[in-house]
């Protein structure tokens, strides 16, 4: 094992680095497995689809926490009950199989906590985790159980899984940091509630993921700082946000680049209504964009949460850069929004390379309120320490050059609804247009859900970091040698 630092030069006026140190597991899946293996069967596991798995899991857990590989050979295996598997070092869960809840409590299927050099993932890339939680939402409830949390993990992948149908939740970065989080797919009811991925964390690497459902695709919580977000596609989805943000919001160098956002509610959100912290360098850079109710939403009055008492979250330093595509409708919900609270002004924003048009009308607004810095309606402060507050609407009607975007061919074309099974899907091997995922999908280019997992534990395949153009980001990435 070796570090490999990667100093890519600095497009100022950028944040100096995303990626704060490496991330991943310290030790392969490979070595963990050579100190010892826990196969979920050999602890009364059974691939029925009907035999509570959770003892096995916890008993399993309890044998490999101190060193070692947890597996799950291919089959169809049953959770009723909740696992919580908390203090283990040096431990991975190989899932080859796919895990169906037959339970029906709250809380959190799967939730590792207080836990170091961990890994979860699949050698197949058909490992899957099935929530049905169309039988919670037919029933209008969202009360059932989060699929996956993760709380004070460290130095920590999770790869080469899917997450299907959430009653609640998908999947939540909780405190953690060091990780790395890849090649996935999330499936979820088309209703507000389930999201896909929350990150409150530091130095944490999430990329080439697709998530399907109505509420937060790829989102940044606070507290978080140090997160490299990159390959995204929120594929009829709430889109990526950050927030919402009250009281003592801390976050900053933030990094989304290549998001391909289709028929959502935004491409990228910053919500706030009152509160009060900050948020600092953040670049939203290469977004692609189609048949989206809102582009770019930055809302410091989001009527959809309760006003807090205090100024404001203070925006600055927030970069949006290489934007192409179409959005609904321009007129009615322009491509640019970026209202700030007049009492907490943003500061140092910067909107460049901003092409995007409307798909139904020939004209699109861009409104900008109490926002200093340059590009579209922002206005410049005169290097005011107060400047003053300001609200501005203009109004486009010809289409700007380069708007035209590609597309994705796995655009769904209709909701998953909330009342119905969602099938269990394939993990594609790109999810930005034109762009392979940055590391190979374990079980190989075209794994599908319906082939022949592994009979033994194997390792599982080195990932790098792709070396873009001029970005600001420290990549020093643990890899096997």
């Amino acid at each position: 094992m070796y570090y490999s630092l990667l100093s890519l030069p600095l497009l100022l006026p950028l944040v100096t680095g995303q990626l704060s140190s490496g991330v991943g597991p310290l030790t392969s899946a490979s070595a963990k497995a050579q100190t010892k293996t826990c196969n979920v069967q050999s602890y009364g596991g059974v691939a029925d689809n009907a035999t509570d798995v959770g003892p096995a899991i916890q008993s399993a857990w309890e044998d490999c926490a101190a060193g070692g590989l947890i597996y799950f050979p291919a089959g169809d295996y049953a959770l009723d009950s909740w696992v919580t598997l908390t203090g283990g070092t040096g431990v991975a869960i190989q899932l080859d199989g796919t895990i169906y809840r037959t339970g029906s409590d709250g809380g959190n299927m799967f939730m590792i906590e207080h836990t170091s050099d961990f890994e979860l993932f699949s050698s197949t890339s058909r490992g899957a985790v099935q929530g049905f939680g169309y039988e919670f939402h037919a029933q209008g409830s969202l009360d059932g159980p989060r699929i996956l949390r993760l709380y004070e993990v460290s130095d920590f992948a999770v790869h080469d899984v899917v997450l299907v149908d959430a009653p609640a939740f998908h999947f939540s970065l909780d405190t953690c940091s060091n990780g790395e989080v890849y090649n996935m797919v999330i499936r979820g009811g088309d209703s507000g509630g389930l999201d896909g991925i929350d990150v409150w964390s530091e130095n944490v690497w999430i990329h080439d993921v697709e998530v399907t459902n109505k509420d937060e695709c790829v989102t940044v919580k606070s507290p978080a700082k140090n997160l490299l977000i990159e390959n995204i596609y929120c594929n009829w989805s709430g889109g990526c946000a950050m927030g919402s943000l009250g009281s003592d919001t801390d976050i900053s160098n933030i990094l989304y680049r290549n998001v391909y956002t289709w028929r959502s509610n935004q491409m990228y959100m910053i919500k706030s209504n009152g509160g009060s912290g900050s948020v600092s360098n953040v670049v939203l850079d290469t977004f692609i964009g189609h048949g989206n109710a809102y582009s770019l939403d930055i809302d410091s009055y989001w009527s959809s949460m309760d006003a807090g008492s205090s100024a404001g979250v203070q925006l600055t330093n927030i970069t949006v850069q290489n934007w192409t595509g179409t959005e609904e409708d321009g007129s009615q919900r322009g491509p640019i929004k970026v209202v700030c609270p007049d009492t907490a002004p943003c500061t140092d924003m910067h909107i460049s390379n901003f092409a995007m048009w409307t798909e139904s009308g020939d004209a699109q607004t861009y409104t900008c309120q109490s926002a200093y810095g340059d590009g579209y309606c922002l206005q410049d402060d005169g290097d005011s320490d107060s400047p003053e507050s300001y609200s501005t609407t203009s109004t486009a009607t010809t289409a700007p050059s380069g708007y035209p975007a590609p597309r994705m061919a796995g655009d769904t074309q209709d909701s998953l609804g909330t009342d119905a099974l969602i099938p269990i899907p394939t993990i594609p091997s790109s999810f930005f247009p034109g762009v392979a995922a940055i590391s190979p999908l374990a079980g190989g280019a075209g794994a599908s859900s319906s082939g022949i997992a592994s009979s033994t534990p194997v390792s599982t395949p080195v990932s790098t970091p792709a070396v873009g153009t001029a970005y600001p980001v420290l990549h020093r990435h643990r890899r096997e040698h």
